[in-house]
């Protein structure tokens, strides 16, 4: 064991010290002490403050025992002690965070750069790793339970923890300050309505456009950059689906929130270690029409998949829903196309861009400001190919300079006739 006197002497550690090199040699030596107390199969209790009791006790006696020159209050020795039992039964430094509830993403670039997200505001946290092995050892915790695992042969993985929170990590050598991690965390109460409108994510004019949308089973297509909000606004517009009919969702990460009864959800697959298994979504999608859905909803459009899923949509899965990362509702259309390319579909650019306005009817572009506030700042119809362009009317907009939200547009005669049939 390291011996703290020589690390410290007599002075009193420092706030950075008492983080990083007194505590991994307080964790050493209490998981020693425990173990010797016949105390460490306790560990294994959902009753955490079982734990703590000694804990604390654990903590005094490593401090008078390496004759350490520390004041510590107990609400601070209580505080250290949890910290412990993160390290021990949790995820370390950012078990705190992932408890949090005002925390939306966790960041972690190397052991000394945490980030957290709130309310759309990235901000640096005070939390640390104590070197680049530990945040390694936290991450493979995360993915023991899943049958994951990370190493140099496979140094980037996607999971999904028990709680349907999304983790994305990468070591070195591809990650070349130290391990990354990424963590979206899942809101087991998800946002509503009401929530978007106090926020003034969009109107109620916008709002109710979109429910008569939604029932009248419009196609519809969600944009956006990372982290805008296209997923929670998918969740959202997917709870005004009749209850009768039959959706298959699709997702590589399980997020939506579904209310209603008959509900088929597939996820996809990675493949495993050996590199074969692997399920992907353009697999689950053309699996899906084979299951009789009324809706097919894609949490993210981003390869092979758009073509079948554009074909579902113009052969009667009519009111079918899908994200994708772009900056605009035009950009949105071209990156359709151009994944429809990629898919091999062969054919002219003008029949592909039919394909696409014949199957979309309306576009939403959702945004984050500099602010962190996020807007849905465009409602775009898709009407038709004239002069070899989708032809749009953009119906809602957001004016960032008054902060408004105003209707600039009447829905085309073939979109209001839809509607009406609809309510």
């Amino acid at each position: 064991m390291m011996n703290a006197i020589n690390l410290f002497g007599t002075k009193e550690p420092s706030p950075q010290q008492l983080d990083l090199e007194l505590k991994a040699d307080l964790h050493k030596y209490v998981l020693e002490q425990m173990e010797d107390d016949g105390l460490i199969y306790d560990m294994s209790t959902p009753e955490r403050h079982n734990i703590l009791l000694p804990l604390t006790s654990y903590i005094h006696q490593y401090f008078d025992t390496h004759h350490i020159n520390i004041s510590m209050p107990d609400h601070e020795v209580d505080h250290l002690a949890k910290q412990l039992l993160d390290e021990m039964v949790g995820y370390g430094p950012i078990e705190e965070l992932l408890r949090d509830p005002s925390v939306d993403d966790i960041l972690i670039n190397g052991p000394k750069h945490v980030f957290v997200e709130r309310n759309g505001v990235l901000e640096q946290a005070e939390h640390r790793f104590l070197n680049d092995e530990h945040v390694i050892r936290v991450i493979r915790r995360m993915l023991s339970p899943l049958g994951r695992r990370i190493d140099e042969s496979n140094p980037m993985v996607d999971a999904r923890l028990p709680d349907g929170s999304r983790i994305n990590a990468i070591i070195p050598p591809l990650a070349l300050d130290g391990a990354c991690l990424s963590v979206r965390k899942f809101k087991q109460d998800g946002l509503t309505e009401t929530t978007l409108l106090a926020k003034e994510t969009l109107s109620q004019e916008m709002l109710s456009f979109l429910k008569t949308c939604v029932k009248a089973r419009c196609n519809t297509l969600i944009s956006g950059a990372t982290g805008a909000g296209k997923t929670t606004l998918l969740n959202i517009l997917s709870q005004y689906t009749n209850p009768s009919e039959r959706i298959v969702t699709i997702e590589d990460a399980a997020e939506l929130q579904l209310r209603s009864s008959h509900i088929v959800r597939l996820e996809t697959r990675p493949p495993n270690s050996e590199g074969s298994g692997e399920v992907t979504a353009r697999e689950l999608v053309k699996n899906a029409l084979r299951m009789r859905p009324d809706r097919i909803i894609l949490g993210e459009s981003r390869g092979g998949e758009v073509l079948d899923m554009l074909q579902a949509m113009n052969t009667g899965h009519l009111g079918s829903m899908s994200t994708l990362h772009a900056n605009s509702p035009n950009d949105a259309l071209i990156r359709l196309e151009m994944m429809v390319t990629l898919a091999g579909f062969r054919s002219s650019e003008t029949f592909i861009r039919k394909v696409v306005a014949s199957a979309i009817d309306i576009v939403i572009q959702v945004n984050r400001l500099p602010s962190g506030k996020r807007v849905i700042s465009d409602i775009v119809e898709v009407e038709s190919v004239e002069d070899n362009q989708i032809k749009t009317k953009t119906l809602f907009r957001y004016f960032p300079g008054t902060k408004r939200f105003e209707q600039v547009g009447q829905p085309s005669a073939q979109l209001t006739t839809k509607l009406e049939e609809g309510l």
